[in-house]
């Protein structure tokens, strides 16, 4: 290496980072470094006003919505976002755009400073949202379904705290949620609902946030909200599958206290096949909510840690954010955890219930085997019997015919003039021809039996 490379080296210059080692770096060595440092909040000078857009449009929607993107980038004249980028954030001139891809949903989050007087922005911060900014022919296009729209509204040091009175005729109510966040640095109040314009509303008072600490509260509170709506997506499946697993459990007992009581082979398999039936139906519930279950468990994981960051300090006569989600959100989980919970159980009770079954065809259809392999041996045994009665009576026939033929050959040899007594060699040779033919047909035997 030169002297200039080395030199380079030392100064951290981009181009000679490369050169400052000779190691081989992986490919994805610098992907994964930077990861985690993608999608920081942004940097907000109070007073600000936001408004944030989750569009629920399934996984793979990433393409569409960058798309979409490039068509607002093109209208404002600034660069558009790297293709196949996930995340954007960028200045079109009145108002600021972030956009973040999640894995079924995207949130287009629109940042504005307060443009509304002094003296209106006690009486309804909420008057002219962020979202007023962005045209309206394109907000029309945008991809997926709204699942949730939130207008934040952030006062700045300089703006007295809203009174009860006020902050009830803001939300429409006296019944909302307030909290001090961030060590005391802010005062949050919002009360989940959607008002009057489609939209849930936020304020935040600021009394001692830098601009960075306002850009983490504001992005927590949104994310909180949307992944609190994400996590409830959940709760309308679970109280869609009960009424189907009611059955299938009341099925299944049947058949468990019809196991015992069954008598032959023929009831114990199409008992089985009834319990094929209940686990397929009951493994397709389990598919078709194994998606949802898991999203929401998800979520609901992220609403909780979101809730930890605020580092909440409750207002006297007012529920934090956290009380709020315990009361009103995790019974839902709970609820969908508890159906998740009851159709592994359903599942595998089947599955018992089936192998115990199984079990019991099996030892009949082996029992049935034995029978029948000792009904075959019997059988065996009486074959073998009968055809050693017939090797016998073959013998003798064999023998017989043997014997008269010899008979015959003696006699011819008798007539012949020489001294030979028919009678006297027929009786000798009975026992050889006989014991001559035994032999024969036993070396047979075992010659036939042998090939086989």
């Amino acid at each position: 290496m030169t002297d200039d490379a080395l030199a380079m080296g030392r100064t951290g210059n981009g181009d000679a980072r490369s050169l400052a080692h000779p190691l081989k770096n992986h490919a994805l060595r610098v992907t994964l470094t930077n990861e985690v440092h993608t999608r920081p909040p942004e940097v907000l000078s109070t007073p600000v006003r936001a408004t944030m857009l989750a569009m629920l449009s399934g996984e793979g929607a990433s393409e569409a919505d960058r798309l979409h993107l490039e068509k607002l980038c093109d209208w404002a004249g600034v660069p558009r976002p790297p293709a196949g980028a996930t995340h954007y954030s960028g200045s079109f001139g009145s108002f600021r755009l972030k956009w973040e891809r999640h894995t079924e949903f995207s949130t287009w989050t629109v940042f504005r400073p307060n443009a509304v007087s002094p003296a209106n922005v006690l009486v309804d911060p909420f008057l002219e949202p962020a979202l007023n900014a962005v045209p309206k022919e394109w907000l029309a296009g945008l991809p997926g379904e709204l699942m949730v729209g939130v207008h934040v509204a952030v006062l700045d040091a300089e703006s007295p705290e809203p009174s009860a009175n006020m902050l009830a005729a803001m939300f429409g109510s006296p019944s909302y949620i307030g909290t001090r966040i961030s060590g005391r640095a802010a005062t949050a109040w919002t009360d989940f609902r959607i008002h009057g314009d489609g939209f849930s509303r936020i304020l935040i008072a600021d009394h001692a946030m830098t601009s960075n600490q306002a850009g983490r509260v504001v992005q927590r509170l949104l994310e909180i909200e949307t992944y609190r709506v994400m996590a409830l997506l959940a709760l309308p499946v679970a109280r869609g599958v009960l009424p189907r697993i009611g059955p299938i459990e009341a099925d299944l007992a049947d058949l468990t206290t019809r196991i015992a009581t069954l008598r032959g082979l023929d009831d114990e398999r199409e008992l089985l096949d009834r319990l094929t039936l209940l686990a397929a139906q009951t493994e397709q519930i389990a598919a078709e909510t194994a998606y949802r279950f898991g999203a929401a468990r998800a979520y609901y994981n992220l609403v909780e840690k979101r809730i930890v960051e605020l580092r909440e300090i409750r207002i006297e006569g007012l529920p934090t954010v956290g009380e709020f989600m315990d009361r009103r959100l995790a019974p839902a989980i709970r609820t969908c955890e508890a159906v998740e919970s009851r159709l592994q159980a359903l599942s595998q009770r089947v599955a018992r219930a089936s192998d115990l079954l199984r079990t019991r065809v099996e030892i009949a259809v082996e029992g049935q085997n034995a029978e029948l392999l000792l009904s075959m041996d019997k059988r065996a045994q009486l074959q073998l019997r009968l055809q050693e009665t017939v090797e016998g009576l073959s013998v003798v026939a064999i023998s017989y015919y043997l014997v008269g033929i010899v008979g015959y050959a003696a006699k011819g040899v008798k007539g012949l003039g020489m001294k030979v007594d028919p009678d006297l060699l027929v009786g000798l040779m009975i026992p050889i021809v006989i014991a001559f033919v035994w032999s024969g047909v036993r070396r047979i035997r075992k010659v036939i039996t042998s090939g086989h």
